[in-house]
């Protein structure tokens, strides 16, 4: 906790306003010019030549621009097609998602989540709940571990090689009593999950839940999201809740192949 003045307030706005410059610059290249220099950025956007080199310098450091070093210009960066490819991918993952979570949701009457991978987490962009008085609560943008989440696991477990050995050997934080942070077991447990074709979680994130989860492939049957079911213990008895798995899969199949995805996705498929 902290009191927020007057020098406080100004410091933020400054932040703000290099933020805006710097944007200021990044949309300068929306018209014909492919590539522009300093000297031209600075007179279309009426700022001093010195701010504009310090602000591409640090666009470039990301990668949002490049210099050609034949002219000296600048274009914009391959951080922003990655980007905005990503963005893309999950507005069409949301769209194509959105009637059958509702229709798994009516046939299980528990929340249904669609969860992404978000760096070191999975981030939930869509979320259906249940309509029954006890249910469990989740917001779009909450963001949850991957090696806690029956979500997380179905994303994880068909990720390459680098990418689960890097997850997994970093410190896995116990969530509840029963989350599973020894990575030999997290590695045994998503091989069963590569073998059902599903995840399961039994109160390892949050006491009182459990969840379902299968994961969805792209047309190029890359993983890059899952469906997950969820609900109370007291509805959802590990019977119950793997007597989902044929539902869940059916939903996680139907909305790969609306992303291209020709594979088949049952259960000893993968």
């Amino acid at each position: 906790m902290k009191i927020t003045g007057v020098q406080d307030e100004d410091q933020q706005k400054g932040r703000l306003s290099s933020v805006s410059m710097a944007i200021r610059i990044l949309k300068a290249f929306e018209g014909d010019d492919a590539e522009i220099g300093v000297t031209e950025l600075a007179r279309r956007l009426g700022i001093a030549k010195s701010t504009v080199h310090r602000l591409v310098v640090t666009l470039m450091a990301e990668d949002f621009l490049e210099q050609n070093r034949e002219t000296g210009r600048y274009r914009l960066g391959l951080e922003l097609f990655r980007l905005g490819s990503l963005v893309r991918n999950r507005m069409d993952l949301s769209t194509e998602a959105r009637t059958l979570l509702m229709d798994l949701r009516s046939e299980t009457d528990e929340t249904v989540l669609l969860g992404v991978p978000a760096g070191p987490e999975i981030m939930y962009i869509r979320v259906q709940p249940s309509r029954q008085a006890v249910r469990i609560s989740a917001e779009i943008g909450m963001r949850a571990p991957y090696h806690a989440t029956a979500a997380g696991r179905a994303i994880l477990a068909f990720q390459p090689e680098s990418r689960i050995a890097a997850l997994v050997g970093a410190p896995l934080s116990l969530r509840t009593p029963k989350t599973v942070t020894d990575p030999d077991k997290l590695l045994k447990l998503l091989g069963t999950i590569r073998r059902l074709g599903y995840a399961v979680e039994d109160e390892e994130n949050e006491l009182g839940m459990r969840a379902i989860a299968a994961p969805i492939h792209d047309a190029q049957s890359d993983v890059v999201g899952a469906i997950a079911i969820a609900g109370p213990v007291q509805r959802l008895s590990l019977k119950n809740l793997n007597g989902f798995a044929e539902p869940l899969l059916v939903a996680a199949r139907a909305i790969s192949a609306r992303l291209g995805h020709r594979g088949s996705l049952g259960a000893g498929d993968f």
